[in-house]
This record gives C-alpha cells, sequence and structure tokens, in this order.
C-alpha cells in the first residue's frame, strides 16, 4: 500500500487546509483566517500529564499542531506540569484524585519524550525530510512553581470574573452535581489564561489551540489577555482579536465516547502499554462511520484523495480499504515504517496465512518471527514453550494444555467442527501434530480458535 509521501502546503493555507477536513469546530474571532492566510504567527497548545503515554485522543491535537509546523509556524507544545497537579474539571462529573507530585513529574519528562519523538516521527513521515526542526517544549512549571497566592490573587485573579467563569460548561455541570466543585478545580481556568497570558508576553504567542472541550478554558485566557493592559505590570496594550482561541472536535468512538485513561478505552502511543500489533488493529478495526474522520484529522492524505479513496471503499465495504489505509498512515506516522510492516505481519500471521507462506524453510523469511514478537508484545495470548514441550505433540493437547481451549475434548470436538486452524489453515486431522517447519523462523506459531481466539505460541 502506498503511504503518503510529501505534504502539499502550496495549495492552501493551514486555516483553509483544518477548514477542508472539519477540524475547526470553534474560533474566537473569524480575523483569525485572515492573519494565517497573510503571514506567520505563534502557538500553542497544552498537553496533559495525567497518564505515563499519550493516547489516541490525544493525537487530533498533535496532528493540528503538526499541520501548523508545516506551514511554517512556530508551534508550542506546553506541558502542564503545573496544572497537572491540579487536573482539569472538563468532561468529569467527579472530583479527581490529586496525584502524587513526584508521579505528574514522571509523567511530564515522560510525555516530554513522547511529544519530542511525535514530531520528528511525523513530520518525517509526512515530509520525507531528515532535518525537520522540532518545536520547542514548554512546562508551564517553569512559571507556575514560583507563583504565590497573593501574586496569583492580583493577576490573573483581579482580571477575570467569577460570573463568566461560573458560565463556562466545565463548572456549570458541577455545580449541579451533588458534589459540587473544589475551589481547586475551579481555578483550573484561571491557571489556564495565566499560561496563555505568559506566552503571549514573553513568547509572542497569538493562538492557543486545542479540543472543543477547552473552550472555556481558551476564552479565559483571551479575556485575560484583552483585559490586561490595563495592568500595573504591564506595558501592554493589547487591541481587540490580538489574540485568538480555536478548538477542534474530539476524537470520539463511534457511541460518542471520548478516548482516555478515565474512559478506560486508551488507546496508548507507548508500544509499551499498547502494542504496535494492537495499535495497528485499532485503526483497521474503526467502523465505517469512523474511517472518513478520523482520516480526515489524524493522517496527512490530502483531503481529494480520502474522499476517492472513500468512494471506493464503500462499493465493497467488506475489503475495509480505508481502515487499511488509516491504520498504516497512522501507525507510521507514530511507530515508524518497520513496525508498521511487523503489524502487518503480525495481522497476515493471525488472521489469514497459510503455512506455506510462513514455513521456516525458507532462507527469506528470516527476521519474520523477530518482526512478529516486537509489534505483539506482550500479547495476552503469547506463550513461550521448549521444543520438548510442543514438537510432535498433537495439536489439541497443546491447545489445551495452554489455555486457548477449556480441555481436550473441547480441542476434539472444535477441530472436528472446523473451527481450529493452524498458521491460518484449518486443521482437518485429528492426529495432526506441531512440527519444526510449523513455526516461522522456527520460533513462531499461531493456533486459531474460531474468528478470533488465539494462542501464539513462541519456540524457546
Amino acid at each position: 500500500m502506498r503511504l503518503i509521501r510529501k505534504y502539499a502546503t502550496s495549495s492552501k493555507n493551514v486555516f483553509n487546509e483544518l477548514k477542508a477536513r472539519g477540524m475547526i469546530a470553534q474560533v474566537t474571532s473569524q480575523r483569525l483566517q485572515k492573519t494565517l492566510e497573510t503571514r506567520k504567527i505563534t502557538l500553542y497548545a497544552g498537553v496533559d500529564p495525567s497518564a505515563e503515554s499519550l493516547h489516541v485522543g490525544n493525537l487530533a491535537v498533535l496532528v493540528t499542531l503538526l499541520h501548523f509546523h508545516l506551514h511554517g509556524h512556530n508551534v508550542i507544545p506546553l506541558i502542564g506540569g503545573a496544572t497537572g497537579r491540579v487536573g482539569d474539571p472538563g468532561g468529569r462529573t467527579s472530583e479527581r484524585d490529586l496525584m502524587a507530585v513526584d508521579r505528574v513529574e514522571r509523567n511530564a519528562s515522560s510525555i516530554t519524550n513522547q511529544v519530542q519523538h511525535f514530531f520528528t516521527s511525523a513530520a518525517q513521515h509526512v515530509s520525507q525530510q531528515q532535518q525537520q526542526a522540532s518545536p520547542t517544549i514548554l512546562n508551564n512549571l517553569a512559571w507556575h512553581g514560583s507563583l504565590s497566592l497573593l501574586s496569583f490573587l492580583r493577576f490573573p485573579g483581579k482580571h477575570l470574573r467569577v460570573n463568566a467563569l461560573l458560565t463556562r460548561d466545565s463548572v456549570r455541570s458541577r455545580l449541579g452535581s451533588s458534589q459540587g466543585i473544589s475551589y481547586a478545580e475551579f481555578s483550573y481556568q484561571l491557571l489556564q489564561a495565566y499560561d496563555f497570558w505568559i506566552l503571549y508576553k514573553d513568547h509572542g504567542v497569538e493562538l492557543q489551540v486545542g479540543g472543543s472541550d477547552q473552550w472555556g478554558n481558551i476564552i479565559s485566557g483571551v479575556e485575560l489577555i484583552r483585559r490586561a493592559g490595563g495592568a500595573p505590570e504591564s506595558e501592554l496594550e493589547p487591541a481587540e482579536d490580538t489574540v485568538h482561541g480555536l478548538t477542534i472536535p474530539l476524537l470520539t468512538t463511534s457511541t460518542g465516547e471520548k478516548f482516555g485513561k478515565s474512559a478506560g478505552n486508551a488507546i496508548w502511543l507507548d508500544k509499551n502499554m499498547t502494542s504496535v500489533f494492537d495499535f495497528y488493529q485499532f485503526f483497521l478495526r474503526v467502523s465505517d462511520a469512523e474511517v472518513l474522520p478520523y482520516l480526515k484529522y489524524l493522517t496527512f492524505v490530502p483531503v481529494e484523495e480520502i474522499e476517492t479513496l472513500y468512494e471506493e471503499h464503500m462499493k465493497s465495504p467488506e475489503k475495509r480499504i480505508a481502515q487499511q489505509r488509516l491504520a498504516s498512515e497512522v501507525t507510521a506516522m507514530i511507530h515508524g515504517a518497520p513496525a508498521l510492516d511487523g503489524a502487518r505481519l503480525a495481522s497476515s500471521v493471525l488472521f489469514d496465512s497459510s503455512p506455506g507462506e510462513h514455513s521456516g524453510s525458507d532462507k527469506e523469511e528470516t527476521g519474520r518471527a523477530e518482526s512478529i514478537l516486537q509489534a505483539i508484545g506482550e500479547h495476552p495470548r503469547l506463550r513461550r514453550a521448549s521444543a520438548e514441550e510442543v514438537l510432535e505433540q498433537p495439536v489439541t493437547r497443546v491447545v489445551s494444555k495452554y489455555g486457548l481451549v477449556a480441555s481436550h475434548s473441547v480441542a476434539k470436538r472444535l477441530l472436528q467442527s472446523g473451527g481450529l486452524y493452524l498458521n491460518g489453515t484449518r486443521i482437518t486431522q485429528l492426529e495432526r501434530r506441531l512440527e519444526h517447519s510449523d513455526f516461522v523462523d522456527g520460533r513462531v506459531a499461531v493456533l486459531r480458535a474460531g474468528k478470533e481466539e488465539h494462542l501464539i505460541l513462541e519456540l524457546q
């Protein structure tokens, strides 16, 4: 499958590119479009260190920053090393548990490395430029860590109105609940507003980008900067529409759920938390209703090509050509082309290969087993066994011993009904035994019960 090889920035300015992809939910001013058509700006987006890894739900914001970056704008990913100690109340019906400070610091460090890797790997995948400059990553603990309570009350506290803060969705929904909202979480939007002010004052930031659930927090930052012209600490006098906010649609499942740790459906970008194979399979299995917006939000495939691909896909949706393109683009962008090859190979072995394709006797296949094992990671169905334990043993005994089926008798019945497979091929002989040639590179064999249940054997 051909992947994107060159990101075209000449045909559209970044605003029109995002608009064509349906990636603009709200803007604070229509003047933003004119600004982006005439000059380059500096912008930022916050990254929450509530977990040790980013997840698929964070990707749309990162991809948006990368669009700006590739169009020549200066982007600043901001790690919430300070705000992560409080917790954003947005999208929650109950109070967050405060995270231990040392854990927030570890998460912030891990996510900083992950964001750096994203801009290196993704920019190279999209533009094929080896020396793509990476953005400057900042941490808001740098200024919040030394901000005293009195200073905070004087600025930004003096310039933001409580009646306006109470109208934010993140606050209003909690005020109507039995638990209410703590002062700490109520103050979160002031902390984020102060971030915007600092970045505006010290780094010339004119735009904050975030998910649509950040609209209220972004507005607070815009209002603070517009009001701050009269602050004694500042000689700046911002005019109307000097700074802007832009939100993008939240990435959700087909049922409307957000992705994330709290929702319990996170697909992590860290391959040690979600294997490359599972990451690839997640996108391969998205519904037809999801695949079109996901292609537009999460890849850099030109919009015209996406629409043509989707039309072709809908003629034979069972072939899942749109999902295959989506899974390939996002996996290569996050994990690299070699990891994508491993995920494809593992998928082939698990779901649609034959013994001839994966015979350990073919010299050209050396290294395929290693690619499979790297892609699947610590798969729940991976079992390691010695040659003495499995070679020349009846397949029915092996699948019952290693838990693919409940018992030897169940394995026999499954085989006789045509539901037991070895490397994708139905087993028809009751006395079939495992042989060394059944293992890819003499190391890996896959047994399957029905369509979905697998036993992956690694020969040691």
